[in-house]
């Protein structure tokens, strides 16, 4: 009976010693697992960090792909050369930007670029910009850009209407000062003459900004002579071809009494340069050529002799046009008309600059 209560005495101690060593395990078990969660806490805000970093990441990235913008743009025609600088000048800024370009030849016809237009409506584009063919006439399909809120940006030619919201900014140049740089580079040159000076005038595409603005400027001028006189005005479309025709008409009709030629672009002078040799006469001496546009033809003829003063008109606007676009989207206010600068170019400087051209 001792042996066995002996036995049993030492049962229960080793039962008490086991409990006590499972109590331990399991508080020793417990501390471990308050300290992992004591720890848990810093991890996850490291890693919270790590989250938020890659989610403002993600944001910038999204930011930076917003900026890239759609810009539907709808070009007069190709009718020259300065036309084809303008256009390429514009395509070239864009896609340079980083933006996508949707682009549309109007080839001088309105219907043409008011249908390109509701169609940049319609594809949901973020800008539109576009050279008008005539000043009138836009302000239904501009009412719908504007209800569609989109932003219209007109480069080089402006429009005639009353409602100024309906476009954004106007950049390109000041038709009428050119025409008045004519007139007065005119009335200088013919300062002792006695007169009369009778003038032929090759007008641009009627209705156009640049054929009304740079007609207004010349005659504003001239006018205050009694002695210059426009005895033929006619248009020539800004063509070449055109002006050749033309000036062959008014050859024909008025050949011995025409001492100038004023044209409102450079390529309808050449054309008409043409027309002067055929019928036997020197152009730059004969009867004096004026030009509008400084592309690289007329600097030509005007090293050849053939021409004698050309008024630039800058068509290389391309960058600053999409600058102006960024700057609205940006949240900056813009002035309603902005001009680049241009200057003049005579007989005497072509030969020197020619190489200089870019256009």
């Amino acid at each position: 009976m001792k042996k066995f209560l002996a036995s049993k005495g030492i049962l229960v101690l080793l039962l008490g010693l086991l409990l006590l060593l499972a109590a331990c395990g399991s508080s020793e078990e417990s501390s471990n697992e308050e300290s992992a969660a004591d720890d848990t806490p810093e991890q996850t805000e490291e890693e919270n960090e790590a989250e938020e970093t890659e989610t403002d990441t993600e944001e910038e990235g999204n930011e930076e792909a917003g900026e890239k913008l759609v810009i539907g743009f709808s070009q007069v025609g190709a009718e020259s050369e300065w036309r084809t600088a303008n256009t390429k000048s514009i395509q070239d800024a864009i896609t340079d930007a980083g933006h996508e370009l949707k682009f549309s030849d109007a080839q001088q016809k309105q219907e043409n670029q008011i249908k390109a237009i509701r169609s940049f409506i319609t594809q949901k584009v973020d800008a539109i910009v576009f050279s008008p063919v005539v000043e009138t006439g836009f302000e239904t399909v501009l009412q719908e850009a504007k209800d569609a809120n989109i932003p219209v940006f007109l480069a080089d030619r402006s429009v005639d209407i009353e409602d100024d919201s309906l476009w954004t900014t106007f950049l390109g140049s000041d038709f009428v000062e050119e025409g008045r740089k004519a007139g007065n580079w005119l009335v200088e040159e013919m300062a002792d003459e006695e007169g009369p000076v009778n003038i032929v005038e090759l007008q641009g595409t009627v209705g156009s900004a640049p054929a009304i603005d740079r007609k207004e400027g010349f005659e504003e001028i001239i006018g205050s002579e009694d002695k210059f006189e426009i005895i033929k005005s006619q248009t020539g479309d800004f063509t070449r071809a055109k002006g050749k025709e033309v000036m062959e008409a008014f050859l024909k009709s008025d050949g011995e009494n025409i001492d100038v030629l004023y044209s409102h672009n450079d390529d309808m002078a050449i054309g008409a340069i043409q027309a002067i040799e055929e019928y036997g006469l020197k152009p730059g001496e004969d009867i004096i050529i004026i030009g509008v546009d400084a592309v690289r033809g007329a600097f030509e003829a005007m090293a050849d002799g053939k021409m004698n003063v050309t008024i630039e008109c800058n068509p290389l606007f391309g960058p600053q046009l999409v600058d102006l676009i960024e700057q609205h989207f940006a949240g900056e206010e813009l002035e309603k008309r902005i001009a680049v600068e241009e200057s003049m170019y005579t007989m005497d400087q072509a030969e020197e600059l020619l190489p200089t051209r870019e256009y």
